[in-house]
């Protein structure tokens, strides 16, 4: 008979995967480093997923990530006697050999089993963990099997058919259960399939996201309101955004601010917008800082600043993001809350990749007059003559004039 979850573990799973939205996760976090340091092995093996990163565990609980304790909490794991401990462990590719040959069961079909019962007690982390060794093919091994075992290919195939195919049920009970990473897997099983074993079925994907989302997990919520943006459902798309924010998905007030702050799906109203912006500007969330710095840069919402206009999109610029180099740019060249530097402005405005007549002027400029770098003429006239109907630019044009053998040169 399998064992049964300690109380500590079964309060950190709810927190930590089954209701997110709480914002229990410091909580949950701290409860699992003190039952792993008394010797519960389930506890260690969790609080390992939580140094592992935002692909297996909610990013809105704000965990550190750290490989190396992640690594030594799933080999503790194990050691304490955990089943689950070496269920991941396996998944992870860190059960080797060694460790092993440590655990306390005679084999992993004797820790699997273990798992297995929890799982068809009902707790959605052991179902989560059951689907993965079918879905990832872990039960060649937890078994012992390979295809020597089997006569011939095609009974090989139709054992592995009949495994892998067990995944679907055990991740919808796990995604029933509250467990939000088993639509990802269960994506992935009806839009790729397994190889020539397992057909693509994309049709039953098409509702995954709405079904996680009317759980109540965040990041679901996002996804799906981001599906019904494109739609065009802009209005239920808005509904889901701030349904999203509320629960403590990262870039959720973004959304919603973004929304306003353009009118999609609602009216426009900046000023509210900015709230939402600066909801997420202490997170460092790159897309409210931009789009803060866009709204202090116009004086949309906020009376205009440059300055913090140029100090949020700096941010994001640092951070590798480049959607602000026309901001950035733009200000280093007119010395708007910054010193005027047209060697940075030029820097900047090179890495604009859209058409934008106004870049062109300010690069026409640049070149010509050789700002902040060696003056090259026909460079100039050629951004200046792509900045099109734009009024400055034309005006500069008329510094300019070619000689009579093509060449261009300042008048």
């Amino acid at each position: 008979m399998a064992k049964v979850l300690s109380n500590e573990v079964k309060q950190a799973l709810q927190d930590i995967y089954y209701n997110e939205r709480t914002g229990r996760g410091k909580e949950a976090f701290a409860l699992l480093e003190k039952a792993s340091a008394a010797g519960d092995g389930d506890a260690s093996c969790l609080l390992a997923r939580c140094f592992c990163g935002y692909q297996y565990v909610w990013e809105g609980h704000g965990f550190p990530e750290d490989d190396d304790r992640a690594i030594a909490l799933l080999h503790k794991s194990v050691e304490q006697g955990s089943a689950l401990g070496v269920m991941v462990a396996l998944r992870s590719g860190e059960l080797t050999p060694s460790l092993e040959k440590n655990m306390p069961f005679a084999n992993l079909q004797e820790a699997f089993n273990e798992v297995l019962e929890l799982a068809e007690s009902g707790d959605a982390f052991c179902q989560y963990t059951v689907a993965n060794s079918y879905f990832w093919w872990d039960f060649l091994r937890i078994q012992n099997k390979g295809k020597d075992s089997f006569p011939n290919h095609e009974a090989f195939k139709a054992y592995l058919k009949e495994n892998i195919s067990k995944c679907e049920d055990w991740f919808w009970k796990a995604l029933r259960g509250g467990i939000y990473f088993a639509a990802n897997n269960l994506n992935r099983y009806y839009t790729q399939g397994d190889e020539d074993i397992i057909a693509p079925q994309p049709e039953k994907a098409k509702d995954l996201w709405k079904t996680g989302a009317e759980y109540g997990h965040p990041i679901h919520q996002c996804i799906y309101a981001k599906d019904l943006e494109k739609e065009g459902r802009k209005e239920e798309a808005l509904y889901w955004f701030k349904e999203a924010a509320e629960g403590g998905e990262p870039d959720g007030w973004y959304h919603v601010g973004r929304c306003y702050f353009e009118g999609i799906g609602t009216e426009k109203d900046e000023a509210y917008a900015v709230r939402c912006f600066e909801k997420e500007i202490p997170a460092g969330r790159i897309g409210s800082h931009n789009l803060l710095g866009k709204a202090y840069f116009y004086g949309r919402g906020v009376p205009q600043d440059y300055a913090k206009a140029f100090q949020l999109i700096s941010f994001t610029y640092d951070q590798g993001s480049t959607w602000g180099v026309y901001y950035l740019g733009k200000c280093c060249f007119e010395g708007w809350g910054t010193p005027q530097n047209y060697e940075k402005a030029r820097m900047f405005l090179e890495q604009v990749n859209w058409d934008n007549n106004e870049v062109y002027y300010m690069l026409g400029f640049i070149y010509g007059r050789g700002l902040g770098v060696p003056a090259d003429i026909p460079k100039a006239v050629a951004y200046l003559k792509k900045a099109g109907s734009n009024k400055e630019a034309k005006e500069e044009l008329l510094h300019y004039k070619k000689t009579l053998f093509g060449k261009w040169v300042r008048r």
